[in-house]
């Protein structure tokens, strides 16, 4: 195997961790900044300049908080669960395309980590082994609020995935494929929430339900369940979670930007590929304050209207959108 592909794949991949590391922490700054002003109070503005070390700050005091395991957990289950949660939100972006390809050091390197012709596929299982995580962290606590919260989880995913899975499909017919590459390439000259605005609207909503934000954030309600899955997790086992949640919420963002709204595709794009990352990441803020607007407007939604929304509204949607796109399809193609 040719050495020098396998050096990119490397730095690539490092370049990706290093990217939603950064963006996980820096995300966490931009909803409590965002919060604060759609709230017409005063955010964090003592660490750094206007707050700017606040991520810092944060990972420093979770590195040295004392590590706590109650005395009747599951141990190890207890210690992986954490783990199991936040892997898939790294992996999952490995098949989202930042660009076509640059040429660097007189080789052609391509913006993106792998270009899979399932790529759809792979996303939709990757994105839904966390839920394990959180199931796993509720049950090893041995603690009946965690455990209602683990409980929760994996009732709301069973609910809303359908419905993402469904919406995945308007696009997949649009392009006739599911890599991802291809489908940022068919919206050349159209985005695909042109054609889709009901798959999208219903993307986001199920995208919130998946990574439990609000008004879905059921799973760690603190009025009822105190913290839900993770009450019982400190220091940087706490951490991971957190960061599992945060870089789930940049995944599902750059996977609906790539799918509704042209993936890297702007202006001048094909004259300097360079500049395709930076339309992504701009789409990624844009969603991403969307997910904090939200937050910070509705309030949770009671949990049997929560799953009956899925159930009742988003699925029948879901299908009747796959319906209407595939006769229009059929339509025009006869």
């Amino acid at each position: 195997m040719d050495v020098g592909l396998i050096i990119e794949w490397v730095v690539k991949s490092a370049l990706l961790l290093f990217i939603l590391l950064t963006g996980f922490a820096y995300t966490t700054l931009y909803e409590r900044k965002d919060l604060a002003r759609i709230q017409v109070r005063i955010g964090p503005n003592r660490a750094g300049p206007v707050g700017f070390f606040q991520p810092v700050a944060d990972g420093l005091k979770l590195i040295f908080k004392e590590e706590l395991i109650p005395e009747k957990a599951d141990k190890i289950t207890f210690l992986l669960a954490p783990v199991l949660t936040v892997v898939p939100a790294f992996v999952i972006m490995a098949v989202v395309p930042w660009g076509t390809a640059i040429t660097l050091f007189g080789r052609t390197i391509n913006l993106y980590l792998t270009d899979l012709n399932v790529g759809i596929l792979y996303i939709m299982s990757v994105a839904s082994i966390s839920v394990y995580g959180i199931v796993l962290a509720g049950w090893s606590s041995n603690n009946k609020y965690s455990m209602m919260g683990g409980l929760r989880s994996s009732a709301q995913m069973i609910s809303y995935e359908l419905a993402l899975g469904l919406a995945f499909i308007g696009p997949i017919l649009i392009a006739g494929s599911m890599s991802l590459m291809q489908i940022v390439e068919a919206q050349k000259q159209v985005w695909f929430i042109v054609y889709q605005p009901l798959a999208f609207v219903i993307y986001a909503i199920a995208a919130l339900a998946e990574v439990n934000r609000a008004p879905f954030d059921m799973p760690e309600a603190e009025q009822e369940l105190t913290a839900g899955y993770h009450s019982e997790y400190s220091g940087m086992k706490f951490a991971l979670f957190y960061m599992g949640e945060y870089i789930k919420m940049i995944a599902v963002s750059g996977i609906a930007a790539t799918l509704f709204l042209g993936g890297f595709r702007g202006p001048f794009v094909d004259q300097l590929p360079i500049l395709g990352p930076l339309y992504l990441l701009i789409k990624i803020a844009i969603l991403l304050f969307g997910m904090i607007w939200v937050r910070a407007t509705l309030p949770r939604i009671r949990y049997d209207r929560l799953m009956a929304f899925g159930w009742k509204v988003m699925l029948p949607a879901a299908l009747l959108n796959v319906f209407l796109t595939a006769v229009v399809l059929v339509l025009l193609g006869g």
